[in-house]
């Protein structure tokens, strides 16, 4: 593959990959399940120190397998072509198209306040509870041109990128900026007078919706629990960073590029999410955070800092950060399966570049899937339950740089995790602490997308069957 992506292009690709639609919604949910500044803050510095922990970590494998594929390469490389096969499994089902689909639907809803006609139109189709929106045929444009601008080399790609990358940066730090100084009444120190003390508001009325009834005081195990799912929001936000190994093969110098662009990215957006985060509790109090309309917590804040000018600016804000961020996955997503191709894993003709020195083929299947996650209405759903099996791959990856260590100490290593061994440790104790309260007080969020991945099995055993057969 030609070396066409500089530090630069790949720290570019590492922060428009993670900056998408969650960091102007989830903060909400976040509130609600533990009621205090602090705790918000706390659940995103704790986010970020497991995904710069994880970003180190990756650093010592990038340098060891610079290749395209990844995180599936690594863990094919560690753990054998099973392991391998049920990331790539999961990556193309749900973990990578199903965000590529929600990232394009929040696209969708966000232009819909700009263009009011699309949330009114009637559904072009309908039949029971499944429909076919507007919103959703403007997401699948969405997906198609992106793929289109892809398949037509990096070059076109690594533009889009940058432009929108460096955009939504400005932005976000305006943002951050004018949530500080033009704020009329500040909201921080009441949003942070309630300290350590935690407290939930989770409960529905009648017909199912969140209502504001009061604020319950938690402690203990519940505490523990609310943590866990104030996390799956803070997560999945902060997830995707990983997509720059993915195009490893077409990064200049990738023993050193990789890993840096890694560190520096998911490092300087996780300082701009807690930012963030500080100004929405500047902004707004603590009901407001917690019980905006349809979550939009970035848009009661917007509105607050900026008047009636604020939806417009945040709309603008988020069609440019899902823009950029389905652009990166998109991007990213399809080298994995061209290797996965290549290696007998997935549809050979994925395997092929286009006249554009492109994965064309695998970037149509990989947007053709991600359209077709949209029409179904269920990615919402899929993210949810695949949270826990992102960070369970997450794991088991950190865990391969133990485990290579300890193998094959004689492997030589350009780059060598920062505080090896404590670096892998701490992502490992926080991401093994959030799986086992997830899987006690959120199973919702676990065993489906376990599952899903499972299901992966019985087809690498019959890929594997008639590969035999054809020898």
């Amino acid at each position: 593959m030609h070396k066409k992506l500089k530090l630069w292009d790949a720290v570019m690709l590492v922060m428009g990959s993670m900056i998408g639609s969650g960091i102007f919604i989830v903060s909400a949910d976040i509130m609600r399940n533990l009621g205090s500044g602090l705790w918000l803050i706390i659940v995103w510095v704790i986010t970020g120190i497991m995904t710069i922990a994880a970003a180190i970590s990756y650093g010592e494998l990038s340098a060891l397998f610079p290749k395209a594929g990844g995180q599936y390469t690594y863990l094919k490389e560690i753990f054998g072509k099973k392991m391998g096969f049920l990331y790539g499994w999961g990556l193309f089902t749900v973990i990578q198209t199903g965000t590529i689909a929600a990232v394009a639907v929040a696209f969708g809803k966000y232009t819909a306040y700009l263009i009011p006609a699309l949330n009114d139109a009637a559904p072009l189709f309908q039949s029971g509870e499944f429909k076919i929106t507007w919103i959703q045929i403007v997401a699948i444009l969405v997906i198609m041109v992106l793929t289109y601008i892809n398949t037509r080399g990096v070059e076109s790609g690594k533009l889009l990128q940058n432009v929108f990358t460096g955009s939504k940066i400005l932005a976000l730090l305006g943002l951050i900026a004018a949530g500080f100084f033009i704020v009329n009444v500040s909201h921080l120190s009441e949003n942070f007078s309630f300290g350590w003390d935690a407290f939930n508001n989770m409960r529905k009325d009648a017909l199912g919706n969140l209502t504001n009834y009061g604020w319950e005081r938690i402690g203990g195990m519940t505490l523990l629990g609310g943590i866990a799912a104030a996390m799956v929001g803070s997560v999945f936000s902060s997830v995707a960073w990983e997509s720059v190994t993915f195009v490893s093969g077409e990064i200049e110098n990738p023993k050193k590029n990789v890993v840096k662009s890694m560190i520096y990215g998911t490092s300087a957006v996780m300082v701009l999410y807690i930012a963030v985060n500080v100004v929405y509790l500047n902004a707004l109090d603590r009901d407001t955070v917690a019980f905006a309309a349809n979550d939009r917590v970035a848009v009661a804040a917007s509105q607050n800092i900026f008047g009636s000018a604020g939806t417009i600016i945040i709309a603008l804000l988020v069609m440019i950060s899902t823009f950029g961020c389905n652009n990166g996955l998109i991007l990213a997503g399809a080298r994995v399966f061209q290797t996965m191709a290549k290696d007998g894993m997935f549809f050979r003709s994925a395997a092929k570049n286009n006249t554009n020195e492109v994965p064309g083929n695998a970037l149509w299947m990989q947007g053709i899937w991600a359209s077709l996650l949209c029409l179904s209405g269920q990615y919402g759903n899929l993210l949810d339950m695949i949270s826990f099996v992102i960070v369970l791959f997450y794991m088991i990856t950190v865990f391969g740089v133990i485990y290579l260590r300890i193998k094959q100490p004689e492997l030589p290593r350009p780059y060598r995790t920062w505080l090896y061994p404590l670096t892998p440790v701490v992502y490992l104790i926080i991401g093994t602490g959030f799986c086992i309260l997830l899987l006690i007080y959120k199973q919702q969020y676990t065993w489906p997308g376990f599952i899903m991945v499972l299901l992966g099995l019985p087809v690498y055993y019959l890929i594997n069957r008639k590969a035999s057969s054809a020898k």
